[in-house]
């Protein structure tokens, strides 16, 4: 069958049509492969950290030969936190960059960084990370509404994964930072080490002598701690800052009916008439704070040790 010359301008009209498509898709990919370049910028700057813990076993790592930079404010949750350009800037430009994983730091999803110096310092125990099905949004300080469905991060709380992810922080340091800022390194490491392994072993001792005890934890953060110490929590969403609403109320009588508590675990020292109100109840309060973020007196070890210790007055 002859082709036509209007036929032959169709085609060569869709052919040089279809050819433009490609040219374009083309430059916009080397545009895009540009833009990512860009985002590749010199490795100008020292350590920089998702959340305080990270911060904590950097700082005494490199006692001071590096600096170490975590910059969510300290009335946000680091894990809800979203950096601005500036600290954005910093992260872009580390020489390395200590993520939590275990979905922590939403905003990385949304951003580039340079693969090379990233550190997903729950990667050791990728396999064992709990999954949370479902949760209730609420809102809380000013990372706004959100949901804590997803992969649970507060990894650190079972201290035995903390010690993974010291050694996580051990490794990228070793092999990331000058010889000089190496100095001492791996004996700070193996002291902070033997601390975090003797608070989880007090921990494993008070959660046997607990055994099934009904607790309650404030928030839906302790899903580690229940299940290393072996600890029967159930989780409300309560503020500490925040007096619960009847609703709340309500939902804890339901929960109280099937789970008779005596006890909540609080993130922090919670407001004194949501104390007084589960006093009523016959529910005592008690902090047990995961310490995301830099505490205002203390540190990470210290505020570990007084956790540990309200655990074991707990068991007596």
């Amino acid at each position: 069958m002859k082709m036509s010359d209007s036929m032959r301008w169709v085609v060569s009209g869709v052919l040089v049509a279809a050819g433009a498509v490609l040219m374009m898709s083309g430059c916009e990919e080397k545009k895009e492969e540009a833009m990512m370049a860009k985002m590749e910028v010199p490795a100008t700057g020292g350590v920089v950290v998702a959340n305080y813990p990270l911060a904590y076993f950097a700082e005494t790592l490199l006692a001071g030969a590096m600096p170490v930079t975590f910059d969510a404010p300290a009335d946000e949750d680091p894990a809800f936190w979203q950096p601005d350009d500036a600290a954005l800037g910093r992260f872009q430009a580390a020489k390395v960059i200590l993520l939590n994983g275990a979905g922590y730091s939403k905003w990385v999803e949304q951003v580039s960084l340079p693969e090379s110096r990233v550190v997903d310092t729950a990667a050791l125990f990728e396999a064992n990370l709990i999954e949370v099905k479902e949760a209730v949004s609420h809102s809380h300080g000013p990372e706004g509404e959100h949901a804590h469905t997803g992969t649970a991060f507060t990894t650190w709380i079972d201290l035995d994964q903390a010690v993974k992810q010291l050694e996580a922080v051990k490794v990228a340091l070793g092999s990331r930072v000058k010889a000089e800022a190496r100095a001492g390194l791996e004996e700070r490491a193996e002291v902070l080490k033997g601390k975090l392994l003797a608070l989880d072993a007090r921990a494993l001792a008070a959660g046997k002598k607990l055994g099934e005890r009904a607790l309650l934890g404030s928030h839906p953060v302790y899903q580690y701690l229940a299940r290393r110490y072996q600890l029967n929590v159930r989780e409300v969403h309560w503020e500490p800052d925040q007096v619960p609403g009847k609703e709340a109320v309500e939902e804890l009588d339901g929960i109280l009916k099937e789970h008779p508590a005596t006890v909540m675990l609080w993130e922090g020292a919670p407001a004194e008439a949501s104390v007084a109100l589960l006093k009523e109840k016959g529910i005592a309060s008690v902090v047990f704070d995961p310490c995301g973020n830099r505490p205002e007196s203390g540190d990470f070890l210290s505020v570990m040790a007084a956790n540990v210790a309200n655990l074991e007055a707990l068991a007596k």
